[in-house]
């Protein structure tokens, strides 16, 4: 599920509520705040290795039956944003949610 919307009305605090309600565990990987996540993202791979590579990141086993994985501020990482579609093809169990804003908008500024 991908959660769109304006900057600063809830978005990551309604994940978080909804993760803390309905899951044992919740894995945030927001990009704005941990800027080495992007790292995860870097090169080929393919959805086994990303998800293994999350798996380390948080230094702890996910279930992809019973855990939520949220990306947060995905739009700072267009190569997370593509990943969803293979890791929901490979792993169509998985719960991942993704919140971001001005998703789809490209902003190309004036030097």
């Amino acid at each position: 599920m991908v959660l769109q919307g304006a900057r600063q009305v809830g978005k990551t605090f309604l994940l978080k509520e909804f993760g803390q309600k309905y899951y044992p565990k919740v894995f945030i990987l927001d990009f704005f705040a941990q800027k080495n996540s992007h790292k995860i993202f870097e090169g080929n791979i393919d959805s086994k290795t990303l998800w293994q590579s999350l798996e380390l990141f948080f230094k702890s086993k996910i279930s992809s039956e019973n855990d939520l994985i949220i990306f947060d501020e995905i739009q700072l990482c267009e190569n997370a944003l593509a990943s969803l579609k293979y890791l929901a093809d490979d792993y169509p169990q998985a719960h991942i949610c993704a919140a971001g804003s001005l998703l789809g908008i490209r902003y190309f500024g004036t030097a």
